[in-house]
């Protein structure tokens, strides 16, 4: 099978939407000339038109108040926040709009649109350009939160998130874009559901986005070590798939949750509850979590590098327990 980044994967999806249905357009800032910030619709332009890729002023509040308008009125905007640093300027929109309106209104309007953003360091970006936000609006009522972590996930679940009723928070992590695996040629939609990419019988490792990656290394050197570690990947904060995780638990009896995102307040925070809850009895030993510390995104490579968690902190935590 043929091989995609996930910059190609994604822009793939695009076209398939936009190709399937008249009712998908594009607006965000540098999306259609230059192709976007991250060069994911460097194309969609010339296949698709000035009247459906549109660029935008410097201005969230704009850009998503627009998409809220017109899927009110049977458009399925997917509209681009170039990082989800920027989600803070639209947060009202997002947090008090679209994740409301549909309850507002009783069920008599749906709001069919896809927000893009990208997340995540690792690229040199800076504070103010490289967090993990996703736990704060995983906490919003009404919105789905989806955060693939390869190509083969990302076209499936952006293909599901555009042809989906509800808002839909799509998070592309930046330092995955040119990951590559392969992608079938065919249009298909993934579930918002939990994907078991590593099978195992002695730990689960939980991780979502980059961290999945990660996760995968430290899996391969335990393997070597003769302990088989199961690695399931959360792809969907929200609608969140507890049963995936929970029969993983059930099954090793120990677990290691890793994301980017702070350790403080992030989303492994909540599946660690959600087992705690639903799986203590068949928990061997304490969860533990693998994350970033509580301080902004540094610019210095080298600290960067120190801040970002890696498969060698998965490692640490699992040795821990084991």
């Amino acid at each position: 099978m043929r091989k995609l980044s996930m910059r190609q994967a994604i822009n793939e999806a695009l076209h398939i939407a936009f190709s399937s249905d008249p009712n998908v357009f594009s607006i965000g800032e540098d999306i259609a000339v230059y192709g976007g910030q991250l060069r994911c619709s460097y194309d969609l332009i010339e296949h698709f038109g000035e009247g459906r890729i549109m660029d935008t002023p410097i201005s969230e509040n704009a850009i998503i108040g627009t998409a809220i308008g017109s899927s009110m009125l049977g458009l399925r905007p997917v509209v681009e926040i170039s990082y989800i640093d920027f989600i803070g300027v639209c947060f009202d929109q997002i947090m008090n709009q679209a994740a409301k309106l549909r309850y507002m209104y009783g069920g008599r309007v749906s709001l069919p649109l896809v927000i893009r953003t990208q997340g995540g360091a690792g690229l040199g970006n800076g504070a103010q350009h490289s967090q993990s936000l996703e736990a704060l609006l995983a906490h919003v009522p009404g919105i789905r939160v989806v955060i693939p972590s390869n190509a083969c996930d990302a076209k499936g679940l952006l293909l599901r998130a555009i042809r989906d009723n509800n808002p839909v928070v799509f998070i592309e992590h930046k330092a995955l874009y040119k990951k590559r695996c392969e992608v079938p040629e065919e249009p298909y939609e993934c579930d918002y559901t939990c994907d078991i990419k590593r099978q195992g019988k002695d730990i689960t490792i939980i991780a979502y986005s980059s961290m999945v990656d990660q996760s995968l290394k430290a899996a391969k050197e335990l393997a070597e070590q003769g302990i088989e570690a199961e690695v399931v990947d959360v792809r969907c904060l929200e609608p969140f798939d507890a049963e995936t995780i929970l029969a993983s638990v059930k099954k090793t009896g120990k677990a290691v949750i890793a994301h980017e995102a702070c350790v403080k307040g992030g989303f492994g925070a909540e599946i660690a509850s959600i087992i705690q809850e639903k799986a203590f009895e068949d928990l061997k030993r304490p969860i533990q979590r693998v994350g970033a510390p509580n301080v902004p995104v540094p610019f210095a490579p080298v600290l960067e590098d120190a801040y970002l968690p890696n498969d060698q902190d998965i490692l640490k935590a699992v040795k821990s327990i084991l």
